[in-house]
């Protein structure tokens, strides 16, 4: 496969997961909060740890960040919300494929128990710190940037945090079941490279 094709390739199943993480996000569970606001409970981060555990961190984080920033775009709720979406969405990609890829090389190993465990062990960095960094962006963009006043922006990050959380769990089971199933099936089809064998690791 030349360097073009490739590019292609992975432009296409770029596009695939924003579809997948924007249809995931948008069959959400809306929590109506104070203030006019919400949080809600859904699975495109999930479809975000995905990609960046197929594609790569840049690839899987812009997947999911496109996806879900146009469905903030297209709900008059989330909308003064999309920038945080995009930012943080690409920051669980990064930090998912980080892991995945540049500590663990799960691509170039033929073990399945360790591509299980570094798999799901990168879902939970990206998610674990979209736990953490997804409130307290929150609390200062809706404070600084949205003018919010200072307890409503913090009973706001509280409420999301807990949201976030939720979505945490459930997206690390799905991400990391739904790779280990798929992986067999995209190797095969070279949809997935497998660049060198790699020894069983601790």
């Amino acid at each position: 496969m030349n360097q073009r094709h490739r590019l292609t390739v992975k432009l296409a199943q770029t596009a695939i997961f924003a579809a997948l993480s924007y249809v995931a996000f948008v069959l959400q569970i809306k929590i109506p909060v104070p203030g006019g606001d919400a949080t809600s409970i859904h699975a495109g981060n999930a479809f975000c740890a995905l990609a960046a555990l197929i594609l790569g961190g840049g690839y899987g984080g812009l997947a999911g960040a496109i996806g879900m920033t146009i469905g903030d775009l297209l709900d008059p709720i989330y909308i003064v919300g999309a920038p945080k979406t995009f930012i943080l969405k690409f920051a669980i990609g990064l930090i998912v494929g980080l892991v995945a890829h540049r500590v663990a090389k799960i691509n170039e190993s033929t073990d399945k128990k360790y591509v299980m465990k570094w798999s799901v062990l990168a879902c939970v960095a990206g998610l674990g710190f979209n736990v953490f960094a997804d409130p307290i962006f929150g609390y200062f963009y809706k404070q600084y940037i949205l003018g919010q006043p200072q307890q409503m922006a913090e009973t706001l990050a509280k409420i999301n945090g807990a949201a976030t959380l939720i979505n945490a769990i459930v997206s690390v089971v799905l991400a990391g079941v739904l790779y280990n199933v798929l992986r067999p099936v995209l190797l095969k089809s070279g949809m997935l490279m497998k660049e060198t064998k790699r020894t069983k690791a601790v």
